[in-house]
């Protein structure tokens, strides 16, 4: 879908129909509580995981809905996206389970445990510089040469509604929350929160944490206007990415807030979620807890609930161990 798409292209009634539409395919993913942590930040704290959702990330949701919403003649060229990682594995898994071929173009970079996942998963893997530009170009051409259909990672709106699920699903359980936060990158999973929790609890602020080091997000709501392409230099690999033009008109409308986050501040927060939780969870999912740890004062005696987006980690690479010499 191109980024031209109002944002208006996506409501809650959307995202009930994508709940409809995975049903069935998708997880319904745990919620779970530290007492420790509470007692750290003062509050009450709800992790959502869905570093326990198929393919270990969130991003199942959205290429879920958007695969099953193809018609019959659009699926049957496959389906083609650019990604890092999560998303692309996600793409591969979504259709397989519709036995439709997937193209994943991957930057050069990426982690490598990320690109196995979607290999293993059954996507043909097409290679590019690791660049915004190249990764869209990259794509297109792949696009035109089989006909597949673009499911891009976060501007599409069925990829958007998919991820609303996730908080559709977190606030039937937990009931009305204070805070809602999520990590943003393009701006897929933030959007979709917040569209169903100003549905189903607008009372709820929503937040998202941000890497300093790829803060495009929290400079474009600054300005009033999307910031162009940037250099990211953070860690979280799922939060590298120049957030879309709906995804940042939905969240100016939505008044969404923007916390950023140093990546000291996020690995000493995935250590903690590793060490309390007993959570395997990726700095890009970690960043949600590290902004409420750094805010603490703000969050006193709150119902906060934290989207854990992700869980895929190259284990022998982890960010609090010594380089091999």
């Amino acid at each position: 879908m191109p980024d031209s798409m109002p944002a208006s292209s996506v409501d809650f009634s959307a995202i009930e129909q994508a709940a409809a539409r995975i049903d069935g395919r998708a997880h319904v993913t745990p919620v779970l509580r530290s007492r420790s942590i509470d007692a750290l930040v003062g509050a009450e704290l709800w992790f959502k995981c869905e570093n326990l959702q198929r393919v270990g990330a969130f991003k199942f949701r959205g290429a879920c809905n958007a695969v099953w919403s193809l018609a019959e003649s659009l699926a049957r060229n496959g389906v083609v996206t650019h990604s890092s990682g999560n998303h692309g594995a996600a793409l591969a898994l979504a259709a397989r389970t519709r036995d439709i071929p997937a193209h994943v173009v991957v930057p050069e970079g990426a982690v490598r445990s990320k690109v196995e996942a979607i290999e293993a998963y059954g996507a043909i893997v097409h290679r590019c510089a690791p660049s915004i530009t190249a990764r869209e170009q990259a794509a297109e051409s792949v696009r035109q040469t089989t006909g597949a259909s673009l499911v891009h990672p976060y501007t599409d709106p069925a990829v958007i509604a998919g991820q609303g699920t996730v908080a559709r699903e977190f606030l039937a359980e937990t009931g009305p929350l204070d805070v809602l936060i999520a990590p943003v990158g393009g701006g897929g999973l933030i959007c979709g929160t917040a569209i169903a929790s100003a549905a189903i609890s607008p009372g709820t602020r929503v937040l998202a944490a941000e890497p300093s080091g790829a803060a495009d997000t929290w400079q474009s709501l600054r300005n009033g206007a999307r910031v162009g392409p940037f250099v990211p230099a953070t860690i979280c690999d799922g939060l590298r990415t120049l957030v879309g033009e709906i995804n940042f008109a939905i969240l100016s409308a939505q008044g969404v807030e923007v916390l950023t986050v140093d990546d000291a501040e996020t690995i000493a927060a995935m250590r903690l979620i590793w060490q309390r939780l007993k959570l395997v969870v990726e700095p890009s999912a970690a960043i949600v807890l590290a902004a409420i740890l750094k805010h603490r004062e703000r969050f006193a005696e709150l119902r906060i609930g934290l989207i854990l987006s992700g869980g895929n980690v190259d284990l022998d690479a982890l960010p609090w161990l010594e380089p091999a010499r």
